[in-house]
């Protein structure tokens, strides 16, 4: 199950319209040292994985729809049997051409010999300025040699631009190969997250829930984590990216999970908050409820048309009303939104566009004034929570939280897809209602 060839295909012939006379360098992404000589697991860049499907490190693609035989070439690390006894094996630069659909491809030691010519009639540059400096160098110093040349050639590229308003666009709109991969990476996701429930008890670590979940993932088939698996107790669920996992799980503690997996490198991100001892109290039933209205009312506004921010301004004004109606809120409606005094309690956006990365790339607004509308392929999360710390410092002008309400924290978070009539919500699966979460 995977991204089939004839779809990379498509996505490079979409990026080379865009390029026009240009050039467009991609770099892979390198290798993450975890401590030392230890490296973790590759990552391609996704930019470079979108375009290519190619999951090397040390490799550049290149996009040249001007040059009159190679439109599309990589370089890559050659075969080296010595080498990939210790590191794994390489695709080689044949199998560049026969399994990736290079015209050409050539060794990345090779890389100044040839990439020059791919750039000497080209009108302009594509390149991310990224992390790797010397890389980064290496093509402005083909640039300035270009610049250089331009008495004598009379035509060289002018100018350096960013790849990304390039690929952000394309990626924002999911094909329906892509869907169909986020569909499972959703659905194990699920799987986990009812595994992680029924195996979740007072008395147990959060970091065996933790395991459960990874368990699950890699059992299904994913790759593993889409991120570090939060899975909060008690006051932890108030911090917003609590990664320890190390506490001890309590009777009449709500027990916050936020995770997901990657798989064939798209992702899946669910939270959901539950009461470990099978049965809410009364405060922790009443912000739930609350929750959970705000977030289904969010969900109704992901439709086709909509600026991406009306789900976020739903929420917060179901989650406003509510903490008026119980006093931890008082003034002006209007006026404690303007002004952000409901932030102590809920300081996140609603949402983000996920995919291939879990805060996928794409455009929010169009400019300062204007929300980017939702259309069909879009992908969201729809996460509102409301987070009562216990060190919670109101608003000026707002009252101080009593004891009661200190120490819950509350998120419910589900990914839903923009379709053509509406909306699909892809991880309908994992239970919700107040009923489903009491034992």
């Amino acid at each position: 199950m995977g991204i089939e060839q004839q779809e990379y295909q498509q996505r490079r012939q979409r990026l080379m319209e865009k390029v026009g006379n240009g050039t467009a360098i991609f770099r892979s992404a390198p290798m993450a040292v975890m401590h030392n000589d230890v490296e973790y697991n590759y990552r391609q860049d996704s930019d470079f994985y979108y375009l290519t499907g190619f999951n090397e490190p040390e490799a550049v693609a290149v996009f040249a729809p001007h040059h009159k035989k190679h439109r599309f070439i990589l370089f890559v690390q050659p075969k080296d049997p010595e080498k990939e006894t210790w590191t794994g094996y390489r695709c080689g630069v044949e199998a560049a051409k026969e399994r990736y659909g290079a015209d050409e491809a050539y060794p990345i030691t090779e890389l100044d010999e040839h990439l020059l010519k791919y750039l000497i009639d080209a009108d302009r540059i594509y390149y991310h300025l990224g992390r790797d400096r010397s890389f980064n160098d290496k093509i402005l110093s083909y640039w300035q040699r270009l610049i250089a040349g331009y008495q004598k050639r009379g035509r060289v590229p002018t100018a350096i631009e960013d790849t990304k308003p390039l690929t952000h666009p394309m990626r924002l709109v999911k094909s329906p190969e892509e869907i169909v991969m986020m569909r499972k990476a959703t659905a194990i996701s699920a799987q986990a997250h009812n595994r992680a429930r029924e195996f979740a008890k007072p008395g147990v670590y959060e970091y065996q829930v933790a395991a459960e979940i990874e368990h699950t993932f890699r059992l299904e088939g994913a790759m593993g984590i889409a991120y570090p698996s939060i899975v909060a107790s008690g006051a932890n669920a108030c911090v917003l990216h609590y990664v320890e996992n190390d506490c001890q799980i309590k009777e009449n503690e709500l027990l916050l999970i936020d995770a997901g997996c990657s798989y064939g490198y798209y992702n899946g991100d669910i939270t959901r908050t539950f009461p470990v001892g099978g049965k809410f109290t009364p405060e922790q039933k009443t912000l739930y409820e609350l929750v959970l209205e705000a977030q289904l009312k969010a969900i109704e506004q992901v439709q086709p048309g909509n600026p991406y921010n009306q789900f976020h301004d739903t929420a917060v004004s179901v989650l406003v009303d509510g903490l008026m109606e119980l006093g931890l809120l008082v003034g002006d409606k209007e006026e404690i939104i303007k002004e952000g005094k409901y932030k102590p309690f809920y300081m996140h956006r609603t949402g983000h566009w996920l995919g291939l990365d879990v805060h996928d790339v794409g455009a929010y607004k169009h400019n300062k004034e204007t929300w980017q509308n939702l259309q069909s392929g879009n992908i969201v999360t729809v996460e509102p929570g409301l987070y009562i710390s216990p060190y919670i410092q109101p608003a000026e002008g707002q009252p101080e939280i009593p004891d009661c309400w200190k120490g819950i924290g509350i998120r419910i978070e589900d990914d839903v897809l923009v379709t053509k009539s509406g909306h699909d919500i892809l991880t309908s699966d994992v239970p919700k209602s107040v009923s489903a979460m009491e034992k």
